[in-house]
């Protein structure tokens, strides 16, 4: 090859300089062209591949025989395992017959078949498809409450950062509407509708995780103020009721809600959470009368139970109900955050009052 000439090296080299500014350059254009691009690697979503494993898991590691916890009877439970990377993080719960449904705070559902034998069938693994934003990070699926229409089979979604809730038809197959209720605005962004509840008559209850009732609305003292959450009540479906009125939940103890969810005669039933170090989670489960659950009602839960060490504990954050020959049945499933330090726990209980 013959050398170069002085203007075919000069254009060679403005050649190779210009090649690495277009490869900048069409960087650049994609980050714009993109929306709402931050660097954040894209949330994990649950694989075709629905895998699940199940082992038993005792009330009371040091005593088997153990099952008693306040006025609740142990049933069983199991922990729950996967190979799919985005299992994990279940802060709801819903239980239909046979038929349990959980949902993550990352917007992933699992759900599954499983009678008295505890052996899991008809497994299967859904995202969900749409939601606040555009989905790519865990901010915009950090869904925290669920409510069902067994009749329809509906699902109401509360979401977190958003203060929203969100409509989806059976099965999660699409998303039917959204709302972000005006009365929701004020919620603290991680601190939101951590629960959501459809009572037997069709009305909705939401409860603040940390949002305390205004000053304006409360005539107690102002210690008392700082230990109630505001909740709502829906008239109906909460994206097309009407405004909803306000009630006080009052926690037992310096806990913080974290589900709720109705008993067929009303009442409520509340579970709470406290995070402790080094690093250990307890919960209470509590009791409301359905006739305290009114606009401007103050509603103070009777404690059930409390799960903490030594008994098993991790972070509860979902509760759902059931009936079994005329027994109030109550299911519990853990957050376990994705850490290693935590487990993703389904336990049952009968409530024996």
């Amino acid at each position: 090859m013959p050398p170069l000439s002085p203007v075919q090296a000069s254009a060679a080299a403005v050649g190779a300089y210009e090649r690495p500014v277009r490869i900048i350059f069409v960087i650049l254009a994609v980050l714009l062209v993109v929306p709402g691009w931050s660097g954040e690697q894209r949330l994990a979503l649950l694989g075709h591949d629905a895998q699940l494993i199940a082992t038993p898991v005792a009330l009371d590691p040091r005593d088997p025989g153990h099952n008693k916890v306040g006025a609740l009877t142990f049933l069983g439970g199991v922990r729950l395992r996967s190979r799919d990377p985005a299992f994990g993080g279940y802060s709801s719960l819903t239980v239909v017959g046979d038929t349990f449904t959980l949902l993550s705070d990352g917007g992933n559902v699992v759900s599954f078949q499983m009678g008295a034998d505890w052996t899991l069938r008809a497994l299967r693994f859904v995202n969900l498809p749409a939601g606040p934003g555009i989905g790519w990070e865990k901010r915009d699926r950090d869904t925290e409450s669920m409510a069902l229409d067994p009749a329809t089979g509906r699902i109401w979604v509360g979401y977190e950062n958003y203060n929203a809730i969100w409509r989806y038809a059976p099965g999660f197959a699409r998303a039917e509407a959204q709302l972000a209720p005006p009365a929701m605005a004020r919620w603290p962004v991680n601190g939101g509708p951590e629960s959501l509840a459809r009572l037997p008559d069709g009305r909705f209850v939401t409860i603040s995780e940390q949002r305390h009732v205004s000053r304006q609305q409360w005539r107690g003292g102002e210690e008392e103020r700082l230990h109630t959450r505001e909740g709502l009540i829906f008239a109906g479906d909460p994206i097309e009721a009407p405004a909803p009125t306000r009630f006080a939940y009052e926690p037992v103890g310096r806990y913080d809600p974290s589900d709720a969810t109705a008993l067929p005669n009303g009442d409520l039933l509340v579970l709470d959470r406290v995070f402790s170090l080094p690093y250990r989670f307890a919960n209470r489960l509590s009791l409301v009368r359905r006739a305290d659950v009114r606009p401007g009602g103050v509603a103070r839960g009777r404690l059930l139970a409390v799960l903490a060490a030594p008994l098993i504990h991790d972070n509860f954050e979902g509760v759902a109900t059931t009936r079994e020959a005329g027994k109030t049945i109550i299911w519990l499933v853990s957050d376990d955050n994705q850490s290693m330090l935590q487990r993703t726990l389904l336990l049952k209980f009968r409530l024996d009052l």
